[in-house]
């Protein structure tokens, strides 16, 4: 399936252009309707990529659990699909560990196994604020809320494997990792703030999660995959100023890379769905295919993860504190 979409990599248009879609990711993998024993959790579905990875992945016949915290939003976005019977909604606030908790433990309340989750929701800030639990926003919620959620649906995960296909876990990352290693000595930002710089240390942390998952379960058959969606235009760009969306549209360069919210979902859905990927796990995906390290010849918006992005060590600290962050919540 790489090979069908490698020219419009090289040569994209912008949103709405050839580069395919979550959709299109389902019909070309001939999916549709072909999950139906299987089970989704994916958060952040009242917006953007996430409303747009529950509608792939609810063609493919899989029962679909969706996290949001809006359910009017999240009606409006998803439409009848939300009725249908396939679909179960699930209210949680990644801003709150207790909430997370207490959404873990009603998904399993009513179902003992998972196939596939998909940590779709994010944060973005530029002004320094903390979640209700006191870490940094970032950290708290693209990093720490979806941890525990891994750590308290991971017997769910693997009661789900079974001899013909492993229970895969999709974590969205992006490409500002590369703009900041997480510094395990001052997580919550107490030294020098900047929005952006703690923003990609988050999508570091994403990155190491979805490796020490794999290093971890992967032998087991749980396996795990970071993903750069890539420039997705959606609401967690909604606290830029007008300036600067109007400065990211008049670049000629950016104009071309950004993709539709649909298109931004492709990768997820490849991660989750991908027959080319079973059994397989800990790498870096973007633009539908494994991603190889960053080279600066290509520009600092070309493809690739960055050196600290692999960092065994780190990743296995950040793990260790992590556990030890949400035991009291």
């Amino acid at each position: 399936m790489t090979d069908l979409y490698a020219q419009v990599h090289e040569d994209p248009k912008g949103p709405g252009d050839a580069r395919p879609t979550a959709l299109n990711i389902i019909q070309d993998g001939k999916l549709e309707g072909v999950l139906q024993n299987q089970a989704v959790f994916i958060t952040g579905c009242s917006a953007g990529m996430g409303v747009e990875t529950a509608k792939a992945m609810y063609a493919t016949g899989a029962t679909l659990y969706l996290k949001f915290r809006n359910r009017e939003k999240a009606q409006s976005a998803l439409g009848e699909m939300l009725n249908s019977e396939r679909v179960h909604p699930l209210e949680m606030d990644l801003n709150s560990l207790a909430s997370v908790r207490a959404c873990a433990e009603h998904f399993l309340s009513k179902r003992k196994t998972l196939n596939i989750l998909i940590c779709n929701a994010g944060a973005h800030s530029p002004q320094k604020s903390q979640t209700k639990d006191g870490f940094e926003l970032h950290f708290g919620v693209n990093h720490l809320a979806h941890f525990l959620l891994f750590k308290l649906l991971k017997p769910a995960l693997q009661a789900g494997v079974t001899p013909d296909r492993a229970s895969r876990v999709v974590v969205l990352s992006s490409i500002a990792h590369r703009f900041a290693e997480l510094n395990l000595d001052d997580i919550n930002y107490d030294n020098d703030y900047h929005g952006m710089l703690a923003y990609g240390a988050s999508k570091t942390a994403n990155i190491w999660m979805a490796n020490e998952i794999e290093r971890r379960y992967g032998p087991s058959g749980l396996h795990a995959w970071s993903v750069n969606p890539g420039a997705v235009i959606t609401e967690l760009n909604r606290h830029m100023t007008d300036e600067e969306r109007a400065s990211d549209r008049a670049d000629p360069m950016k104009k071309n890379i950004f993709k539709s919210s649909s298109q931004g979902a492709a990768t997820a859905v490849w991660a989750a769905t991908a027959k080319d990927l079973e059994g397989q796990g800990g790498g870096y995906l973007e633009d539908v295919h494994v991603s190889r390290a960053w080279n600066s010849s290509d520009g600092q918006f070309g493809p690739g993860y960055a050196p600290h992005a692999l960092d065994t060590n780190k990743a296995n600290k950040l793990w260790e504190m992590s556990e030890e962050f949400v035991k009291s919540y």
